[in-house]
């Protein structure tokens, strides 16, 4: 029987809701965006559509570079207020806020699923993950902020699409718990609504937020550089990262989350079963995240045995539209993952895949979108099947890059040295795991890995409430987060302090 949209589950009843739960911020049919206290119907609303199947949706309401100057000067008077309000007082306004997240948990979550094409457990988990996080902080933040002030000016927060609750709007309502003003450019790619209804929400409990859109290009030089800034939050690819870093200046307190090629090491290893299992579990969200885990450096006297437990993984994976229904079904699919943020993503690793194999990369596995659970006729074009490839030649993208996608590669060892050096191909990871018998062997290998968490037979996250992030190498510059680590990465200690980060003047690594 084909499969249907879920009864009022389609874009315009989603929409309709949040025209219902915030009319001040989902205006006339447009976003808003936020500064100087109020929603404004400023900027020139991008044009937009879903990954999920190509509906039209709201696009981001872009300003430019002298309206983001005038909700920076907007941010840091309001900083100059909510920094002296006293904890308490702070703590009951973002316990408010996170009451009422809580209380449209589900519509957050289908705009993550519309806008981002999250499945919707993934959605809710997300949804989840940025309350549950910030209600430990409030727990936790007297003892955090004891003997720190806020910073000078408020925190600038540039981020990915991917995660805009559990990252973005995490760190947000943390900043502001800690003492700060905020400012948020909305993800060009998706997300926007989601973080506009949030930002409403918190906006109704004096939050001191600002929530504005627009091009990277022409907003960075403003919400990077400008002097009121007191620090920048920034997660993304390395190319940006590295745009973004050369506008930071000096000493300006930063976290700039960059990202880099995640390995999986197989090493005198025999537990199969374990590996098909987080195998499986590694195609969540089709690998669009930070730790996501694309690469597989195996024992070439392993690969039989490898092989014979991944495939069947991957088999499994299942993949498709996050709301398609049968008809009378009441739950929504259990699906590992949905589209890609856009089908231009989709192109450029088919290329990636196609240029990879015609320079000598073996197709190990090619799924088909025939295995994906779609509506009758829709739009596929951001959808990819899962795919592996082996020894990606070197000349290849995929061969040193995170793909952000599906797609994994496999690459052949003969020695402990060719397995360390294969693993450590990217300058630096925020995550790596080694699969290996012997606990031993597999520490002393971890020791030489240039990631910021390494698992001994089971992945390494970004994490929850106390425990702390970051990476090595080129996968990471400015101060750690997590716990303790991101209080203090937004406010000031003593003169001497030297934060847990890489900086250009030294690098201090916490126990992980």
């Amino acid at each position: 029987m084909p499969l249907i949209l879920k009864p009022g589950t389609a874009w315009s009843d989603v929409y309709a809701r949040c025209q219902e739960v915030a009319p001040e911020a989902f205006h006339d049919g447009r976003l808003c965006n936020y500064w100087d206290g109020r929603w404004q119907a400023d900027g020139v609303p991008a044009l937009a559509t879903s990954p999920v199947d190509g509906t039209p949706i709201a696009g981001p309401p872009r300003v430019t570079s002298p309206t983001a100057t005038a909700a920076v000067r907007a941010a840091l008077d309001t900083h100059q207020v909510w920094s002296r309000l006293p904890l308490a007082t702070r703590k009951a306004r973002v316990s408010a806020a996170l009451d009422e997240l809580d209380a449209h948990r589900d519509l957050l979550a289908l705009l993550l699923v519309w806008e981002i094409g999250k499945p919707w457990r993934l959605a809710r988990a997300d949804v989840d993950r940025c309350i549950e996080g910030v209600r430990w902080y409030v727990e936790e933040i007297d003892e955090m902020v004891d003997g720190r002030a806020p910073l000078a000016g408020p925190v600038s927060n540039i981020a990915s699409w991917n995660y805009p609750m559990s990252v973005i709007m995490h760190a947000m309502l943390v900043q502001a718990l800690a003492g700060n003003a905020v400012i948020a450019k909305a993800p060009s790619d998706g997300g926007v609504s989601c973080l506009t209804l949030a930002v409403a929400i918190a906006a109704r409990h004096n939050l001191p937020f600002t929530l504005i859109s627009g091009g990277g290009a022409e907003l960075s030089s403003v919400l990077v550089a400008a002097p009121e800034i007191g620090c920048v939050f920034f997660v993304g690819g390395r190319d940006v990262g590295g745009q973004v870093a050369g506008l930071v200046d000096s000493d300006k307190r930063h976290v700039l989350e960059q990202e880099g090629l995640n390995c999986w090491g197989v090493w005198e290893f025999s537990d199969w079963d374990l590996l098909a299992t987080n195998v499986r579990k590694s195609f969540e969200y089709g690998k669009q995240r930070c730790t996501a885990y694309p690469r597989y450096v195996v024992q070439r006297s392993l690969f039989d045995e490898f092989l014979a437990a991944y495939l069947p993984a991957v088999r499994a994976v299942r993949f498709g539209h996050p709301l398609a229904v049968e008809p009378g079904q009441e739950e929504l699919p259990e699906l590992d993952f949905g589209p890609l943020i856009k089908d231009a993503k989709v192109k450029e690793l088919d290329d990636a895949v196609q240029e990879a194999i015609a320079k000598g990369g073996v197709p190990l596995y090619r799924g088909s979108l025939e295995n994906g659970r779609f509506l009758p006729g829709q739009d596929t074009s951001a959808y990819l099947p899962p795919t592996a490839i082996l020894a990606p030649p070197p000349s290849s993208p995929l061969f040193h890059a995170e793909p952000f996608g599906p797609v994994d590669t496999i690459v052949l060892v003969d020695t402990e040295a060719e397995l360390l050096a294969a693993m450590n191909a990217s300058n630096g990871a925020l995550v790596a795991s080694i699969a290996c018998d012997d606990e031993a062997t597999a520490h002393r290998l971890s020791g030489e890995l240039q990631a910021f968490k390494v698992g001994v037979n089971r992945p390494r996250s970004r994490g929850d409430k106390q425990e702390v992030f970051g990476g090595k190498g080129a996968s990471w510059r400015g101060a750690f987060v997590g716990g303790t680590l991101l209080v203090h990465a937004v406010t000031e200690g003593p003169a001497d302090e030297r934060l847990y980060g890489n900086f250009p003047s030294h690098a201090r690594y916490p126990a992980v």
